[in-house]
């Protein structure tokens, strides 16, 4: 049994049809095929897909096609299925039937599954941080396999509590404030370091993203603690790991200090054994516990995408080309690294290069369709390999012993920015709609009076304005009431306060996404303002 995620519509415009007429829904009805249960290979719907949009690229026509084919055949009965509602609410059902083409039904309902809902209306609180944060991907149709997503969706459909992740850190869960932290790195003490997960360990401060602001907190409280995080806290994924260390306690009784016996003794022995955990070696511990490489700001590496931490599939060298192709269609991928037997990469075979091979040679083999791949460095930039990325589509990332650990696509980058992108969206349209509505009901002259006396003449308009003076402005009862709104002005006022904080965290570089959770109060506001006033 798998667990999938289909929404219904950017809007949640299909919503209320998916859950009357028990079905799943999708759009793109442009497909002038129409019916998709003849399009028995994802070259068919690519095909038809390239045809109904030929303004829109090569990776978003991928994109596109993946979605469709997870929908018509990858899709199976009896598999869950979580439907996002805009109500801060989720639906879980189970797929009772195959793809069907309804030629009855309006536009934009006609590609459909049938599905049996069990659960219309459960609470997101619900549902733990980290499954949550699995829905929260901006495509239409994806699947939820993480962190045992299928087996935590049927519990909460059965009525039961969402049980988490099977490899959660119970433990982690009971360091609730850094005093418990630093208690139990000095228990542990040097020869069985505390290893967490970053999203754990921020957990112990109370915060969920790395902003610059939370950042400085926790480095100065480490800071004070003779503490140090290797690899830094500020780099990976928030599942990556990190071990915490006492990097400042005092000499002991040979006269060392901790950080110097990291290079012998039982320490290195300790932190060898720790090195696949968290994807580092004892070597690199050294390098990193100097006060330079602790200092280091919180950065955008390569290793913050997930696909460059989930190991790809590959083929080995000795493999046949056929092995190859074979992967590549099934899985539907545009290329594949080729490992050696120790892990790393020897080359890249894609469908140019095979095609290549064999213009040359038809009875060419995998090692004639091997080409050099791009190898990133999970500590990387990932700024400096956009532009790689976007040329051939693809980057192999490896890790501190030179091994193959990820593989980031241009599709990866457009699903990670588009995610990023999207909160910066929602918040200028806000700003935008309350500047105009300011604009049409208030005159200048008392929008003035808001700001200080010495910079009114500067206002000449609301876009003059900081978000902090909307509130401001529309407590006093002259301005709110020329507004026209029949809502509660408290409740309005608070709702655009959490959304001015919102946004002033947005605007500090924070290298981990927004989470619908997050998001959510932002999005209420903005649909309240498209309400109140739909012809802006």
């Amino acid at each position: 049994m798998r667990a999938w995620v289909v929404r219904a519509g950017e809007n949640g415009e299909r919503e209320r049809a998916a859950l009357e007429e028990g079905v799943l829904v999708v759009g793109w009805d442009r497909l002038a095929m129409g019916d998709l249960a003849g399009a028995a290979t994802r070259d068919d719907i690519r095909a038809a897909v390239a045809a109904a949009y030929p303004d829109e690229g090569p990776y978003t026509i991928g994109n596109w096609t993946g979605q469709l084919h997870r929908f018509v055949h990858e899709i199976r009965s009896g598999d869950l299925v979580v439907l996002p509602l805009k109500s801060s609410r989720v639906a879980i059902g189970q797929v009772t039937g195959g793809y069907e083409y309804r030629t009855e039904a309006a536009e934009g309902m006609r590609h459909s599954r049938r599905v049996e809902w069990i659960v219309e209306d459960l609470d997101r609180q619900e549902i733990q941080s980290d499954l949550l944060d699995s829905l929260g991907s901006l495509l239409t149709v994806f699947e939820i396999s993480r962190f045992g997503a299928a087996e935590r969706v049927a519990a909460l459909a059965e009525g039961k509590p969402d049980p988490g992740r099977p490899d959660a850190d119970e433990f982690a869960a009971t360091l609730t404030e850094p005093t418990k932290l630093y208690e139990e790195v000095r228990r542990r003490g040097d020869v069985e370091p505390l290893t967490l997960s970053i999203r754990d360990f921020l957990a112990v401060w109370g915060v969920q993203r790395r902003s610059p602001a939370s950042t400085e907190q926790i480095k100065n409280d480490l800071r004070e603690r003779g503490l140090v995080t290797v690899p830094p806290f500020t780099e990976g994924t928030l599942d990556s790991r990190i071990a915490v260390l006492a990097g400042g306690a005092e000499p002991d009784e040979s006269g060392t200090s901790a950080v110097s016996r990291l290079s012998s003794g039982e320490l290195t022995a300790a932190l060898h054994d720790l090195a696949a955990e968290i994807t580092t070696d004892a070597a690199a511990f050294v390098g990193l516990l100097d006060e330079e490489a602790e200092a280091q700001a919180v950065a955008y590496r390569v290793s913050n995408l997930e696909s460059a931490n989930r190991m790809p599939e590959c083929v080995r060298v000795g493999d046949t080309i056929e092995t190859a192709t074979t992967l590549m269609v099934l899985r539907g991928y545009s290329q594949l690294p080729v490992l050696d037997a120790d892990g790393r990469l020897r080359g890249v075979v894609s469908w140019e290069s095979i095609g290549r091979a064999r213009m040359a040679d038809p009875t060419a083999g995998l090692q004639a369709a091997t080409v050099r791949g791009q190898e990133a460095d999970g500590s990387d930039d990932l700024l400096d390999w956009i532009g790689t990325i976007q040329q051939s589509g693809h980057v192999v990332v490896r890790d501190h012993d030179h091994k193959v650990c990820g593989l980031i696509t241009a599709s990866d980058l457009t699903v990670q920015f588009g995610t990023r992108v999207r909160p910066f969206v929602l918040v200028e349209e806000i700003e935008q709609r309350l500047r105009r509505v300011v604009d049409r009901c208030i005159p200048l002259e008392r929008i003035r009076a808001t700001v200080p006396r010495g910079r009114a003449a500067q206002v000449r308009s609301a876009a003059n304005l900081t978000f902090g003076a909307y509130k401001h402005l529309l407590r006093v009862p002259e301005n709110w009431a020329a507004l026209g709104w029949g809502i509660d002005q408290e409740h309005f006022l608070a709702a655009l306060e959490e959304c001015r904080t919102f946004r002033n965290d947005l605007m500090h570089f924070s290298p981990d996404p927004v989470t619908e959770d997050q998001l959510r109060p932002a999005q209420g506001l903005l649909e309240l303002l498209r309400s109140l006033d739909p012809q802006i």
